[in-house]
């Protein structure tokens, strides 16, 4: 196995609880926000996958060039993947034809599948050891799978079972409960913790997007997705301004366990 250069800089921030309530906003403006591309500005899931991808692609691209960690940039990213995840998997789901539960396998077999090629590249894949290039890259990836996989597990849940949104996403956020006290009263792999919240986060945020924008008669707000993203990117920016926002822990000198 390999292991990075130990004298390399962490570029992704710590996680903390403000890295996760950031999350949570950031992933539910991905989903009003795709949604108001491809169905508020009728584009389409193809043609707004194609440019959300887009600005994924400039946004990492400027990510993995920056030298340090920059809290604004870091997030320009995670937002770009919750946009290109919704539009994705609503392409795939819907257009396609593939379904929620379809679509949702095969994005969990292409998340294990980056997730394994990062471990058997690097030794492990805990965002510690994220201060390099190659595994930026690789970060990045499980990343835009996750956020793809997120909204089809939300829409899955809130759409085919017939749970609705405030219910979706009570059921995520319990497993989120879940997740966070097997971090605090067992031995559980922080890595795999980790992972885990980091997707059950985006179908919660994608639960919660669509419970804000939808009709009144669907169960929704109604807030409209324009006015809903405008107030989650607010938010955002408000919270990396007003809640510390460092680099995380480098820490690639040996395996995760």
């Amino acid at each position: 196995m390999q292991y990075e250069n130990s004298d390399t800089i962490a570029k992704v921030p710590a996680v903390t609880l403000g890295f996760w309530i950031i999350k949570i906003i950031a992933t539910t403006l991905g989903e009003t926000g795709g949604d108001a591309v491809s169905m508020t500005l009728n584009w389409g899931y193809a043609l707004s996958s194609a440019l959300f991808i887009g600005i994924f692609v400039v946004a990492v691209a400027a990510q993995i060039a920056a030298k340090r960690f920059h809290p604004f940039l870091y997030w320009a990213v995670i937002v770009a993947t919750t946009t290109a995840g919704t539009t994705m998997a609503d392409f795939a789901d819907r257009s396609l034809g593939i379904g929620y539960p379809g679509g949702s396998l095969i994005l969990f077999a292409c998340l294990m599948a980056s997730l394994g090629v990062w471990y058997w590249q690097a030794g492990s894949i805990s965002v510690e050891t994220v201060a390099s290039p190659r595994i930026e890259m690789f970060y990045w990836t499980a990343i835009l799978f996750s956020q793809t996989l997120g909204t089809a597990l939300g829409d899955w849940m809130a759409d085919s079972n017939g749970l609705g949104y405030e219910r979706g996403a009570l059921v995520f956020a319990v497993g989120l409960i879940a997740i966070a006290a097997a971090y605090f009263l067992t031995n559980v792999s922080r890595t795999l913790l980790f992972w885990a919240a980091f997707i059950l986060t985006r179908p919660l945020g994608a639960t919660v997007g669509d419970f804000l924008d939808k009709p009144l008669a669907n169960g929704g707000l109604a807030f409209g997705r324009f006015y809903a993203s405008a107030i989650l990117a607010a938010l955002i920016v408000g919270l990396i301004v007003f809640l510390p926002q460092r680099a995380g822990r480098h820490s690639a000198t040996a395996p995760e366990t």
